[in-house]
Protein backbone atom coordinates (compact mmCIF):
# COMPACT_ATOMS: atom_id res chain seq x y z
CA UNK A 1 0.00 0.00 0.00
CA UNK A 2 2.50 2.61 1.04
CA UNK A 3 4.25 4.68 3.61
CA UNK A 4 4.79 8.34 4.47
CA UNK A 5 6.93 10.44 6.75
CA UNK A 6 5.70 12.50 9.69
CA UNK A 7 7.08 15.82 10.90
CA UNK A 8 9.38 15.49 13.90
CA UNK A 9 11.89 17.92 15.42
CA UNK A 10 15.09 15.84 15.45
CA UNK A 11 14.23 12.37 14.23
CA UNK A 12 11.80 11.05 11.61
CA UNK A 13 8.32 9.68 12.04
CA UNK A 14 7.00 6.96 9.78
CA UNK A 15 3.42 5.93 9.03
CA UNK A 16 2.61 2.86 6.97
CA UNK A 17 -0.60 1.34 5.73
CA UNK A 18 -1.70 -1.96 4.30
CA UNK A 19 -4.68 -4.15 3.57
CA UNK A 20 -3.50 -6.38 6.44
CA UNK A 21 -1.41 -5.88 9.55
CA UNK A 22 1.35 -7.92 7.88
CA UNK A 23 1.36 -5.63 4.85
CA UNK A 24 1.42 -2.52 7.07
CA UNK A 25 4.42 -3.90 9.00
CA UNK A 26 6.27 -4.60 5.75
CA UNK A 27 5.55 -1.10 4.45
CA UNK A 28 6.83 0.29 7.77
CA UNK A 29 10.06 -1.63 7.28
CA UNK A 30 10.38 -0.16 3.77
CA UNK A 31 9.89 3.31 5.23
CA UNK A 32 12.64 2.73 7.81
CA UNK A 33 15.17 1.38 5.32
CA UNK A 34 14.29 4.06 2.75
CA UNK A 35 15.52 6.61 5.31
CA UNK A 36 18.94 4.92 5.06
CA UNK A 37 19.20 4.16 1.34
CA UNK A 38 17.28 4.42 -1.91
CA UNK A 39 15.43 1.08 -1.87
CA UNK A 40 15.64 0.70 -5.66
CA UNK A 41 19.43 0.44 -5.34
CA UNK A 42 19.25 -2.63 -3.07
CA UNK A 43 18.97 -6.01 -4.78
CA UNK A 44 17.10 -8.79 -2.92
CA UNK A 45 20.05 -11.20 -3.23
CA UNK A 46 20.17 -12.71 0.25
CA UNK A 47 17.32 -13.74 2.53
CA UNK A 48 17.54 -13.36 6.32
CA UNK A 49 14.88 -15.01 8.49
CA UNK A 50 13.28 -12.88 11.20
CA UNK A 51 11.56 -14.00 14.40
CA UNK A 52 10.20 -11.65 17.03
CA UNK A 53 7.39 -11.54 19.54
CA UNK A 54 5.63 -9.13 21.86
CA UNK A 55 2.52 -8.80 24.01
CA UNK A 56 0.70 -6.38 21.67
CA UNK A 57 0.63 -5.52 17.97
CA UNK A 58 1.93 -1.98 18.44
CA UNK A 59 4.89 -3.21 20.51
CA UNK A 60 5.48 -5.97 17.96
CA UNK A 61 5.93 -3.31 15.27
CA UNK A 62 8.83 -1.82 17.27
CA UNK A 63 10.33 -5.28 17.87
CA UNK A 64 10.05 -6.05 14.13
CA UNK A 65 11.79 -2.85 13.06
CA UNK A 66 14.53 -3.10 15.69
CA UNK A 67 15.21 -6.75 14.83
CA UNK A 68 15.54 -5.78 11.15
CA UNK A 69 17.90 -2.91 12.00
CA UNK A 70 19.97 -5.15 14.26
CA UNK A 71 20.29 -7.95 11.69
CA UNK A 72 21.16 -5.48 8.95
CA UNK A 73 23.91 -4.03 11.14
CA UNK A 74 25.28 -7.42 12.24
CA UNK A 75 25.40 -8.66 8.63
CA UNK A 76 26.57 -5.35 7.06
CA UNK A 77 23.47 -5.44 4.86
CA UNK A 78 20.69 -3.28 3.56
CA UNK A 79 17.19 -4.69 3.06
CA UNK A 80 14.69 -3.72 0.38
CA UNK A 81 12.01 -6.41 0.54
CA UNK A 82 10.15 -7.74 3.56
CA UNK A 83 7.84 -10.70 3.97
CA UNK A 84 5.48 -11.80 6.72
CA UNK A 85 3.11 -14.62 5.94
CA UNK A 86 1.05 -14.34 9.10
CA UNK A 87 1.31 -12.67 12.48
CA UNK A 88 0.20 -15.27 15.01
CA UNK A 89 -1.38 -14.75 18.41
CA UNK A 90 -0.37 -17.63 20.67
CA UNK A 91 -0.32 -17.86 24.46
CA UNK A 92 -1.05 -14.15 24.96
CA UNK A 93 1.73 -12.95 22.65
CA UNK A 94 2.00 -11.93 19.02
CA UNK A 95 4.64 -13.67 16.91
CA UNK A 96 6.23 -12.80 13.58
CA UNK A 97 8.12 -15.31 11.50
CA UNK A 98 9.15 -13.47 8.39
CA UNK A 99 12.11 -12.53 6.26
CA UNK A 100 14.04 -9.64 4.81
CA UNK A 101 15.85 -9.64 1.49
CA UNK A 102 18.77 -7.46 0.58
CA UNK A 103 22.48 -7.34 -0.06
CA UNK A 104 25.80 -6.40 1.52
CA UNK A 105 26.45 -2.67 1.80
CA UNK A 106 28.48 -1.41 -1.15
CA UNK A 107 29.34 2.31 -0.90
CA UNK A 108 30.11 2.35 -4.63
CA UNK A 109 26.61 1.12 -5.45
CA UNK A 110 24.43 2.38 -2.59
CA UNK A 111 23.94 6.07 -1.96
CA UNK A 112 23.76 5.92 1.82
CA UNK A 113 21.57 8.54 3.46
CA UNK A 114 20.94 8.72 7.22
CA UNK A 115 21.64 5.95 9.72
CA UNK A 116 18.62 4.76 11.68
CA UNK A 117 19.68 3.76 15.20
CA UNK A 118 16.36 2.37 16.41
CA UNK A 119 12.59 2.45 16.25
CA UNK A 120 11.21 4.15 19.36
CA UNK A 121 7.96 4.07 21.32
CA UNK A 122 7.46 7.76 20.61
CA UNK A 123 4.33 8.30 18.53
CA UNK A 124 3.71 4.55 18.46
CA UNK A 125 0.29 3.64 17.12
CA UNK A 126 -1.49 0.70 15.51
CA UNK A 127 -5.02 1.23 14.26
CA UNK A 128 -7.56 -0.12 11.83
CA UNK A 129 -9.74 2.32 9.90
CA UNK A 130 -12.24 0.73 7.61
CA UNK A 131 -10.36 -2.10 5.96
CA UNK A 132 -6.91 -0.49 6.26
CA UNK A 133 -4.29 -1.19 8.92
CA UNK A 134 -1.95 1.62 9.99
CA UNK A 135 1.26 1.60 12.05
CA UNK A 136 3.46 4.49 13.02
CA UNK A 137 6.41 5.38 15.22
CA UNK A 138 9.44 7.67 15.40
CA UNK A 139 12.84 6.48 14.25
CA UNK A 140 15.90 7.56 16.24
CA UNK A 141 18.53 8.86 13.82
Amino acid sequence: MGFSYLDHEADVGIRAEGNSVEEAFCEGAKAAFNVMVELKQVEPEKKIDIHCESKSLDLLFIEWLNELLSLADMNSMLFSEFRIDKIKNERNKYIIDGSALGEKIDPKKHRLKTEVKAATYSGLKYEVKGKKHYVQCVLDL
